[in-house]
């Protein structure tokens, strides 16, 4: 009788520490906090109670992967889910896949309607970290300009099974590469939309926002005989990062990168209040990019109509050309200057970088 007397209460007290343990196990799920919810109820079968919520304060540090992938989110400016605008009747912007040796991709391809027969310039324009190539066209609002200036876009998207947040991944030695990793499949991209396309292959240019900015640096590098120009917004300098610890480093303090000088026309963009990529960062673009160009520097300070105002360093070759620009925007955090609130990481107040990239585009071609 003892027996089983004992052996009752052990069932009462289980039932006990069972209920309550598997009510806050549901309660987690329904919140989408699925690690802790395994947590409790492994807590449970091991005859545990309801585990008590951790304090704030006491909470253990993240592993350094997650830490960047919070500051990569940290920097953009909150938003609710956004809808992309519909682009220029007349026009087409349409989706296709790209695969070959170094991978595949899916992109995005605008094409203007144009009276012309002449070739157009190409932009390729690379997104940043959890964004779409649909979104990203929406924030830039480069379509509504390519229509005006008959410019063909190419938006190539990265998945999440390549990146987690789909972020291009700039810090890793086999993606800073030429014939190599994702600049290779970036190259082949852009190759691929000048063979099918009426376009001019001497006016090709890259552009990209954070990861995408230096994802562009980096294609300057690789492959300075396929783009004529690039522009950086917010990103880094090639060779910035060589893994996920020199990365975080490099975002948060600034890095120079490396590799030889280049000598592609770059334009940048960069905020003084970027909290996600230091400033420093884009003045490492413009120093890396600059190596061994001779000009007369002009330094402007001016605003964006009622909006932010900003300083332009641009330096000016002997034919009047501008080989290089650092825009720097007063009050400026992590987000596309002069962008459309209809995409996400756009600041409407800032000047407007993507007509200000077209612009010092036009002045270059290769050869």
């Amino acid at each position: 009788m003892a027996m089983r007397i004992k052996s009752l209460f052990r069932k009462l007290n289980m039932t006990n520490r069972l209920f309550p343990g598997m009510a806050r196990a549901a309660a987690l799920t329904r919140a989408g906090k699925l690690t802790e919810a395994t947590a409790q109820i492994q807590a449970v079968l091991a005859g545990k109670g309801a585990i008590a919520p951790k304090p704030k304060a006491r909470t253990a540090r993240k592993p350094l992967a997650e830490t960047l992938r919070q500051i990569a989110r940290g920097g953009m400016p909150a938003a609710a889910p956004r809808v992309a605008r519909d682009i220029t009747p007349d026009a087409q912007f349409t989706l296709h896949h790209h695969s070959g040796p170094h991978g595949s991709r899916d992109y995005m391809l605008y094409v203007p309607k144009t009276k012309s027969k002449a070739p157009m310039p190409v932009v390729v324009m690379l997104h940043g970290c959890t964004q779409s190539p649909r979104d990203f066209a929406t924030g830039t609002g480069m379509n509504a300009l390519a229509q005006q200036q008959g410019v063909i876009v190419v938006y190539p998207g990265q998945p999440a099974g390549a990146h987690m947040n789909k972020c291009w991944n700039w810090y890793r030695p086999a993606d800073q590469k030429r014939d190599s990793g994702e600049p290779a499949i970036l190259a082949a991209i852009t190759r691929e939309v000048l063979t099918r396309q009426n376009a001019d292959p001497k006016r090709v240019y890259a552009a990209g926002l954070s990861a995408g900015g230096a994802a562009a640096a980096i294609l300057a590098q690789t492959y300075p005989d396929l783009f004529a120009a690039i522009g950086v917004h917010s990103g880094l300098a090639a060779g910035a990062a060589q893994d996920v610890g020199s990365a975080f480093g490099a975002m948060r303090s600034g890095a120079a990168g490396s590799g030889k000088a280049h000598g592609v026309p770059t334009i940048v963009f960069h905020g003084t209040a970027d909290a996600t990529v230091a400033l420093a960062n884009g003045k490492a673009v413009a120093k890396q990019a600059q190596q061994g160009m001779k000009g007369k520097k002009s330094v402007t300070k001016s605003r964006a109509g009622a909006g932010r105002s900003y300083e332009k360093t641009a330096l000016i070759a002997a034919d009047g050309r501008s080989i290089g620009e650092v825009w720097m925007i007063d009050g400026a955090g992590h987000a596309w200057a002069g962008g459309d609130a209809a995409g996400s990481y756009t600041d409407p107040t800032g000047p407007n970088a993507s007509a200000e990239m077209l612009r010092f585009f036009a002045q270059h071609r290769l050869g």
